[in-house]
Formats: structure tokens, sequence, C-alpha cells
């Protein structure tokens, strides 16, 4: 079993190798925040574990980041719209189909695609790139364990260096929150 110590240092250890992904992380930034700027969304999505950060983040930017900072809604939607859609369109389309038939009816060109996937793998998140790219959406991909698929069909990716499940996903929110937080004093100035 690993110890308390140990999860700690697995997880600053990789905090630091996330240093080497700047480049990618600041492009990221300044492309949600001039899709953002220019009046379309950002259309976020993840399976599992990822969904749940998925919806987080886009309740950071719906309703407030920063609980000092009252501002506006801005329009960043989770694709895992609701219980009722998600089993409508698993049980009549298929399950790899929860975020691509969401996009197809939401997403418009100019708006932004950001998926979240440990694996890069995850067919609902293949199929949702898919779409994206059919649509002229602009995609991010936020991965892990060398990025998968997904990392073919991606505009853009972030790929976390591990194979750690836990630790992706903790990257993943890290960055999610950082990156918003950037994009938000951004659209205040």
């Amino acid at each position: 079993m690993i110890s308390l110590k140990k999860s700690i240092q697995n997880s600053i250890k990789l905090k630091k190798k996330i240093f080497s992904l700047k480049k990618e992380i600041d492009q990221s930034i300044s492309k949600i925040y001039l899709t953002l700027e220019s009046g379309n969304k950002v259309l976020i999505c993840g399976n599992g574990g990822s969904a749940a950060e998925a919806q987080h983040l886009a309740a950071e930017f719906l309703v407030r980041l920063n609980p000092k900072i009252n501002r506006k809604s801005f329009p960043i939607i989770a694709l895992a719209l609701d219980t009722s859609t998600i089993t409508a369109c698993g049980n009549d389309f298929g399950f790899q189909k929860i975020f691509s038939r969401n996009l197809d009816g939401i997403g418009n060109p100019g708006d932004l695609l950001l998926c979240l996937s440990t694996s890069g793998n995850s067919n609902n998140i293949i199929q949702v790139l898919k779409t994206a790219k059919k649509k002229k959406i602009y995609s991010i991909s936020l991965l892990g364990r060398g990025g998968g698929k997904a990392k073919k069909i991606s505009d853009h990716i972030i790929i976390i260096p591990s194979a750690n499940t836990a630790l992706i996903q903790e990257e993943h929110l890290f960055l999610g929150h950082y990156m918003l937080n950037e994009v938000e004093k951004k659209l205040l100035n």
C-alpha cells in the first residue's frame, strides 16, 4: 500500500513536469479566451470521473470561479447535459454518441470543444472529436497515458506524462482551474 507521504511526493513530482507544457497551456488559454471574447461558447466533456471534472469546470464559469469576483456568466457548457439526455441517447444511438449528439445539436463553428480523457481512447470522446472536425469546431484535449487515439484527432493537446488515472485527473482539474482563472483575468481586463 502506498503511503500518504509517497502519494503527495508523486503528485508534486508530476506537477513539476507540467512546467514543460507551458507553451501548450498558454496556447490553450489564448484560444479559450479568444473563443469567449468573440461571443462563442466552450463545450466541455469527459468520460467517467472526467465527466464530473468537466461539469465542475463548466460550473466555475457559468456561476463563479473566484468568490471575490462578481462578474457575468461565461458560456462554458458541459455536454453531459442531464441524465435524461444521456440515457435516451445511450438507448437510442449508443453510449459512444452521448457527447457527439449534443455537440451536433448545440455546437457551432467558432465554438471550442474541450475534452478531458485519461486514456484518450474513450469511444464517446473519439466520436465527439470527429463531430467537432466535421462542424469546424476547434478542439483542445487534456489527455494522459500518451494521448491515445484522441491525440491524432484533436486540434491541440496537453498530455499529462503519467499512466496513473488518479494523478492524471488531479492534473486535469488543476490545469482546468489554472487555465480558466487566466482566461477570466483576460476577459475582465
